[in-house]
């Protein structure tokens, strides 16, 4: 099962600073049909301008991954960390007990993200932080791990959860596959390009809801960037 959530369909608001849409239920934004996909709570589709961002604020048991799609973004917390994470990046925060963090767009352009929050397997852990760069070429014609909840993925960011976020480049008339698994429910959003899945387009930025597959075949339409997670 596919279920298609074009661009245009997603909840959000403009405040000048940032545009935010939303493929799930959030702030302002609420849809009972679309709260969350599995362990997938939240993925947001952020767009920052230059010297702006999220001031310090709190977060407890939510395990927060940024990928960074254009530009740039400088990370804050309470615990010390401080990073400076660019396109086609990744980092991650395991909020944990607790944790205070920011993210600026310190750059002289605009800044683009997709935040994503999945629901971690466990609450009561100490918060952490981390980043690491993921080249795209690393990922020509195939899925990289960007995040995972498992143990046998060790060149992944490490997240407490139920979960793996990936990514892949695909050339344009290319086929990728992924092995999802029955059980598993997947949600993927190009973040440039255009994709078909089981005879369905997925252009940029629209997110497609997928359940019931065992093994997840993505042909490109054109040159695309995609990320995919698979969740509980």
């Amino acid at each position: 099962m596919i279920e298609l959530r074009p661009f245009d369909s997603l909840g959000g608001e403009n405040h000048g600073w940032l545009d935010a849409k939303h493929h799930f239920s959030f702030a302002n934004y609420h849809d009972p049909a679309r709260v969350h996909w599995g362990n997938l709570r939240v993925w947001n589709d952020d767009t920052i301008q230059p010297h702006t961002g999220f001031p310090p604020h709190p977060h407890r048991d939510m395990e927060i991954i940024t990928y960074v799609r254009k530009g740039a973004i400088t990370h804050e917390d309470s615990l010390g960390n401080k990073g400076r994470t660019e396109a086609g990046d990744v980092q991650v925060m395991s909020a944990g007990t607790g944790i205070r963090h920011s993210e600026y767009n310190r750059e002289d352009e605009v800044t683009q993200i997709f935040q994503i929050w999945i629901i971690p397997t466990s609450e009561g852990d100490a918060p952490q932080w981390g980043a690491k760069p993921f080249p795209k070429g690393d990922r020509a014609g195939q899925f990289v791990m960007l995040a995972s909840g498992y143990e046998e993925d060790a060149d992944a960011l490490p997240i407490r959860t139920d979960a793996r976020v990936v990514g892949a480049t695909i050339p344009a008339g290319e086929t990728v596959e992924y092995p999802l698994g029955a059980n598993r429910k997947a949600y993927l959003v190009p973040a440039t390009g255009a994709v078909e899945i089981d005879g369905q387009t997925v252009n940029a930025r629209d997110g497609a809801a997928i359940s019931d597959l065992d093994v997840l075949r993505i042909t490109a339409l054109e040159d695309s960037e995609i990320v995919l997670v698979d969740a509980a």
